[in-house]
């Protein structure tokens, strides 16, 4: 028997999810969201995130517009120059190949502003990205790459937002809700079987949203589609993105769409849990790579750490870490460089750190650690005299400062390593989220296996497939998110508006 009765049930509890419930909310629905977290872990992956969101602006007036309280000084110190619509369909279409479904991309990035503005206007705050992607050049932040915004407060501040305003708008909100079985049958689907707290039960609907991510948190689903391996990556974000979502779907017969062997994955501290830490969030992050070299055990550099700007890569390195001896990596720096390291990242009382005022010491550290110290003094040696060393280093562009020589040469940032004190930093590969997901239309719904929507089933956040492939520029995750979850939410809610007529 149902517990009760809505037009528009969301199966999530993160950004997308609570974008769905409030865009249907706006449209007059009756809502509910259904969170499998308990309530003191809610928010999905949204709130293990920094909250970057990549949208397209023209000026700085965008910019204060989106951030309405930013002091003069901060305007002064600040160069926000501009992200266009036609940059960012760029790194959509080059970061995956070509392989990016071409509606959903430009649905992304023409509703990227307008959707940050909307979320405004329930409540979220938003502030400038400093250090992550401004790096302070002659006392100015130069902003670049089109990760210009976060929510204030990250990915935490982005989801109390978001159900502080579910809250004001009266939407239902039911914690350790597990989503088991779609209510389907020939006229489409009508609700969930769902088990609360322990008990079963129904909740009919005229139409429901799946915003419950993908399937990073199931170590056997990583291991089906991504490959050997991947169930050692230990999980960014939360322990309840296991799948169900998907399999709920497929079980009715959608069609599966986009890379399902493709993944986020990214640089973790070694010392993280096989989970994210609701607490410490993105706080194990280890994204200033490109300022240094990363060996593996072998002693070996094995990726071109300045192959591109940071948000550009950081999405695909955790893979290749996961390929080397151990699943570990050693990403190293001279005090050189100290000050452009992320602090909250760096100097986390989490970070598995080696210290040395030599690099014979560092090697005799990072061999008792397991590294080769032959091989990574020769590696070291052979970077430093590599490195082209009449070419300015500048961090906020892609400088050109390469090396010379070397088989696997760093394109940009380079600069050698021979300012005591030296850092190794121990990380390992963090799996985000997965790219394989449900195909849908523009509208948010759920194609079947025949290509013909399935009536009153929409899916939005991690679950749209097609969208990312191979890689992803930083930022639009949650910009896609949400813009899919407004777009999910309000067919939704037209579908069952048109649904009570008949």
């Amino acid at each position: 028997m149902a517990i009760s009765e809505y037009d528009v049930v969301v199966v999530g509890g993160g950004n997308a999810a609570l974008c769905a419930a409030l865009m249907a909310n706006e449209q007059g629905a009756r809502v509910v969201v259904l969170e499998r977290a308990p309530e003191e872990e809610r928010g999905g992956n949204s709130a293990y995130a920094g909250g970057t969101m990549r949208i397209v602006y023209h000026n700085a007036e965008d910019i204060y517009r989106i951030v309405p309280d930013l002091t003069p000084e901060e305007k002064a110190n600040s160069d926000f120059g501009e992200y266009t619509e036609a940059e960012y369909l760029d790194a959509m279409f080059e970061l995956t190949q070509y392989r990016t479904n071409p509606d959903l991309a430009e649905l992304l990035v023409k509703n990227s502003r307008e959707t940050v503005t909307w979320l405004q206007t329930k409540g979220v705050r938003f502030e400038p990205s400093y250090g992550r992607h401004a790096p302070n050049v002659g006392g100015k932040f130069k902003f670049y790459g089109g990760s210009t915004l976060r929510s204030a407060g990250g990915g935490r501040g982005l989801v109390d937002g978001l159900y502080a305003a579910a809250k004001r708008f009266g939407i239902d909100v039911i914690y350790n809700a597990e989503a088991r079985q779609l209510l389907a049958d020939d006229d489409g689907v009508h609700g969930v079987r769902v088990r609360i707290n322990g008990k079963t039960t129904e909740i009919k609907s005229s139409s429901v949203v799946l915003a419950c991510g993908g399937f990073e948190a199931s170590p056997e689903w990583r291991s089906r589609y991504l490959g050997p391996g991947w169930d050692l990556a230990k999980v960014r974000g939360t322990r309840y993105n296991t799948g169900d979502g998907l399999k709920m779907a497929l079980d009715i017969g959608a069609q599966p769409c986009g890379q399902w062997t493709g993944c986020h994955a990214t640089e973790w501290d070694l010392n993280a849990p096989e989970y994210g830490d609701y607490a410490v969030g993105d706080g194990f992050n280890k994204h200033s790579y490109h300022y240094g070299i990363i060996v593996n055990t072998d002693g070996n550099r094995f990726v071109d750490e300045g192959a591109d700007i940071r948000s550009f890569t950081y999405a695909k390195y955790g893979k290749m870490i996961l390929t080397q001896p151990g699943q570990v990596a050693w990403q190293v720096f001279d005090s050189k460089v100290t000050k452009l390291l992320r602090a909250s990242e760096y100097n986390s009382k989490h970070s598995h750190k080696v210290s040395a005022n030599t690099l014979e010491e560092l090697a005799s550290k990072l061999g008792s650690e397991g590294v080769n110290k032959a091989q990574f003094l020769k590696t070291v040696n052979d970077f430093n005299v590599a490195v082209m060393k009449d070419v300015p280093f500048n961090p906020s562009i892609k400088d050109g400062r390469g090396t010379v020589g070397l088989e696997l040469p760093k394109l940009n940032w380079a600069q050698a390593l021979t300012e005591p004190p030296f850092d190794a930093y121990a990380v390992t590969c963090g799996i985000t989220f997965t790219f394989g997901g449900l195909k849908i239309t523009t509208s948010g719904e759920v194609m079947d296996t025949g290509n013909k929507p399935l009536r009153g089933l929409y899916a939005a956040g991690e679950m749209v497939g097609g969208l990312f492939y191979f890689n992803y520029p930083g930022g639009s995750g949650l910009v896609s998110g949400a813009v899919f979850g407004r777009i999910a939410g309000g067919s939704a809610a037209l579908f069952s508006k048109s649904a009570s007529l008949h």
